[in-house]
């Protein structure tokens, strides 16, 4: 399947906005530092990826802090090369967090108003929960709600079209358009 994969860095005048491969990314740690060069300052930089027909990812990284994720399938996104860096490292940080539990990791769809899974035990790939995974605040404050986020990740959701209603939530629908 096709990937996407665009770099939105902040800045004064709003959104920089670009493509990117990814053929050098092999961890998360790589995907931070190819956002940071991106980087304006210290300003936050977003790396949108999707893999067609299949799932979203949106990595944002601020500076030299830890990158907050959020994966629109988790079980989709670890049966590929790109999506299981992003899900490995959450079901990491559900073992290490203080939290204790994937509970504050995995997006309840429930507050989205979408149907429950049919998946009896919830988990698809190497126990990676089916639907939403990850930090669902992190564009709150670039004005996406994550109630509208998660709308935008459930059953029968198009990722493509989902990012395309991010980038205009953020103000940079155009220029994602462009490079696309």
């Amino acid at each position: 399947m096709a990937y996407f994969a665009a770099v939105l860095a902040r800045s004064e005048d709003g959104w920089d906005v670009s493509e990117t491969e990814l053929d050098s990314v092999e961890t998360l740690a790589d995907l931070a530092d190819l956002a940071r060069g991106a980087a304006q300052d210290d300003d936050s930089v977003l790396v949108f990826i999707e893999q067609e027909d299949a799932w979203f990812a949106i990595v944002r990284v601020d500076g030299e802090e830890d990158p907050r994720i959020f994966v629109s399938d988790g079980a989709a996104a670890a049966r590929s090369s790109y999506g299981s860096v992003l899900t490995d490292e959450l079901v990491d940080q559900a073992g290490e967090s203080e939290f204790g539990d994937l509970d504050n990791l995995v997006a309840e769809l429930e507050e989205a108003g979408a149907e429950e899974q049919d998946d009896e035990d919830g988990e698809g790939h190497n126990g990676v929960p089916v639907g939403p995974l990850g930090d669902a605040h992190l564009l709150t404050e670039f004005g996406l709600a994550a109630d509208a986020l998660l709308s935008l990740s459930g059953e029968g959701a198009v990722p493509g079209d989902a990012l395309e209603e991010i980038a205009e939530a953020l103000g940079c629908g155009e220029v994602l358009e462009a490079v696309r």
